[in-house]
């Protein structure tokens, strides 16, 4: 207790209130903005961090990570154009919603739902943060590449309403992963002699291009001359109708559970927890068919589910010196900049410091609320009301500028063209474009995954299954992709019978 009670003490100074107050402002800004990331902003903050207090400097990390995190939300919903790779889960029912004049409700369960992300989060981070990170150090490769192989499998079969074409587009994802030097290997793949290509195809680049530019190809097609009216946007307080809130409870807390859950692992993200949290709220609804469709439980799941993973990331990578995700990485960088030294050894040689940041992460959710509800999500909601034809060049600029810093290489605005076309292209077949993405996240993972545990086994695939945690992924797997064979089989027999009895 006297290690939270010296850390809240700390915490409660004017450097770091003001720091988590004005970076999560920031971060809502950023996660907003189509191009813009948190692990770019934090990137570009941390040479910032070298003459402030640690404390204050971490306060700015936790308030831009959580406040993107939900922000991404906001265009996703108005726009079926996710602000972060996390936000792709919260355009399948969000859009939907806003479509059909509720875009204030999907504003209002996002940021709900963030917050208690977040707030459960931080506290497993707090409470059983050093237990749970134990149970990584089971994990092997083996297991690694089933959690891949599953977290695809679910999301091709899952998304869309053809899980062939789904599938299918997981696989292309996995072959533009494939592109760079082979890091076990260190030979070129597909790079056509172009050095550029050396590193492999930007996610980002290749996320804006595929989910940011088809719906402005959509939306210059309608040539819209007048935009939304206010009456039409209504973003007026929109309270929670009686029972609303018990009925997402469930929600919350399956998605917060399987958030926490990814976020210990290192190499997943908030992407795969908020598609793990969305396909979870669909296997568990009495109307599965209403995904997609503007159910404000698929909002709920895919917000709650990737804001979980945000604290969660951290318990491997403050406790063992192993970065959950990109972030826990540049968190891992902050330390050191200050002269900390990750690890076991952290929590015992900087108690107030460790603590102190853990508390920054719980309070940054709970400004979300205040932050994001009060403010920010009314503001930048108002972008609807522009007229389509001024909207199409503002949101190609935003994305151009966004894509281009990133790497500061023109050719990056020719892959995100040419993601773009793709996108519309396939969007015009339907086919999913969400498998594609996890595919590029996953397929590396994948890949390295089992070839390590093929180098650990000496070459023999049956050790990737004698594992008990790999054979119960691979069971899980397996199960994933002949559910809808079952189901299909089902409905055909039932077809049957009503024929005979007819």
């Amino acid at each position: 207790m006297d290690f939270f009670l010296n850390a809240a003490s700390a915490v409660m100074a004017t450097g770091p209130l003001v720091a988590m107050l004005g970076a999560t402002l920031l971060g809502v800004l950023i996660g907003a903005l189509p191009g813009l990331n948190p692990v770019m902003a934090i990137a570009l903050l941390l040479p910032l961090t070298y003459s402030m207090d640690p404390l204050v400097a971490l306060a700015m990390v936790a308030g831009i990570y959580n406040g993107s995190m939900y922000g991404g939300a906001i265009p996703a919903i108005l726009l079926r154009i996710p602000g972060t790779p996390a936000s792709i889960a919260t355009t399948f029912d969000g859009f939907p919603m806003a479509e059909k004049g509720e875009a204030a409700k999907a504003l209002k369960i996002a940021c709900w739902s963030s917050a208690i992300g977040g707030i459960a989060s931080a506290l497993a981070l707090m409470t059983v943060g050093p237990l749970l990170a134990r149970a990584t150090l089971y994990f092997g490769p083996a297991e690694y590449f089933w959690i891949a192989i599953f977290g695809m499998a679910s999301v091709g079969v899952m998304v869309g309403s053809d899980p062939v074409k789904g599938i299918m587009a997981a696989v292309l994802g996995l072959l533009l992963g494939t592109v760079g030097i082979d890091q076990l290997s260190g030979q070129a793949r597909y790079t056509f002699d172009q050095p550029w290509l050396l590193g492999g195809l930007d996610l980002v680049v290749v996320l804006v291009g595929l989910y940011a530019l088809p719906p402005v190809l959509q939306l210059a097609e309608k040539c819209d001359l007048e935009g939304l009216s206010a009456a039409q946007l209504r973003l007026a307080s929109v309270p929670f109708r009686k029972g609303e809130v018990r009925g997402l409870l469930p929600t919350w807390g399956r998605s917060s559970l399987i958030g926490i859950f990814v976020g210990i692992l290192p190499g997943a993200g908030g992407n795969i927890a908020a598609f793990l949290s969305y396909n979870a709220a669909k296997n568990a609804s009495s109307e599965p068919d209403s995904f997609g469709k503007g159910n404000p439980q698929g909002v709920a799941a895919a917000e709650c589910g990737n804001n979980a993973d945000n604290a969660a990331s951290m318990i491997p990578a403050l406790t063992l010196g192993i970065p959950g995700n990109v972030v826990a990485a540049l968190v891992l960088s902050a330390l050191m900049i200050h002269g900390l030294q990750p690890g076991p050894q952290l929590f015992h040689q900087n108690p107030v410091l460790v603590g102190g940041f853990m508390i920054e992460m719980l309070l940054t959710s709970v400004l979300i609320l205040l932050v994001g509800g009060a403010a920010a999500t009314r503001i930048f909601a108002q972008i609807q009301r522009l007229p389509g034809v001024l909207l199409v060049p503002s949101i190609l600029v935003l994305m151009c500028v966004g894509v281009y810093v990133i790497n500061g290489r023109p050719v990056d605005l020719w892959v995100m063209l040419a993601a773009g076309a793709a996108g519309y292209l396939l969007e015009k077949l339907n086919v999913p474009l969400a498998p594609i993405i996890l595919g590029m996240i996953l397929g590396p993972m994948a890949e390295q995954s089992v070839r390590r545990a093929l180098l650990i086994s000496r070459g023999d695939p049956v050790d990737l299954l004698t594992r008990p945690i790999s054979a119960v992924l691979a069971a899980a797997t397996l199960a994933m992709i002949l559910w809808p064979v079952m189901k299909a089989l089902k409905r055909r027999r039932a077809k049957k019978m009503s024929e005979n009895n007819a």
